[in-house]
C-alpha cells in the first residue's frame, strides 16, 4: 500500500484539469508543494505587485492546509522571482505579514520569466505535518 497522496484543494480543480499537475504530493507526512503564484481563482494574473504576492501566499496557504499543514510546518522554501531587487523590498513585506519569520530553510532565485507573463514570484516548498 502506498502512502502517496495527491493534493488538489477545491479551488484548484482547473490549474489540475487545464495544466495536468497536483498542487501537492503529499508522502507520509512530507507534503510537497508546487510553486504557487498570484493568479485568480479564475487562473488570471494579478498585475498589481503586492496583490499578486499576497495571492501567491494565500494559495500557497490552502494547499497546505488540503495537505493538514500550516505554514508553521514549512521546512523549506525556494521563491523564483521576476525582476528580484525590483520587488524584493515589497516581497518581504507582504510575506512577513502572513508567514512566520526564521522558523524555515529559504532560498530565492532570480528568473528571466514564468510560465506566464506578468508573474513575478512562484512560491514552492516542502512541509512536514505534525500529526
Amino acid at each position: 500500500m502506498s502512502d502517496r497522496e495527491i493534493i488538489v484543494p477545491e479551488s484548484m480543480r482547473g490549474i489540475v484539469e487545464r495544466a495536468g499537475y497536483a498542487p501537492a504530493v503529499k508522502v507520509g507526512r512530507t507534503v510537497y508543494v508546487v510553486g504557487q503564484v498570484g493568479r485568480t481563482r479564475e487562473l488570471e494574473v494579478i498585475p498589481d505587485p503586492a496583490e499578486q504576492f499576497a495571492a501567491a501566499w494565500e494559495n500557497l496557504r490552502v494547499v497546505l492546509e488540503a495537505a493538514g499543514c500550516t505554514f508553521d510546518d514549512v521546512v523549506d522554501m525556494t521563491t523564483y522571482h521576476v525582476g528580484l531587487a525590483l520587488h524584493m523590498p515589497v516581497f518581504r513585506e507582504v510575506k512577513n505579514r502572513v508567514f512566520p519569520r526564521g522558523t524555515y530553510a529559504w532560498t530565492a532565485i532570480g528568473v528571466s520569466e514564468l510560465a506566464h507573463p506578468g508573474l513575478l514570484v512562484e512560491i514552492k516548498c516542502v512541509a512536514v505535518a505534525r500529526a
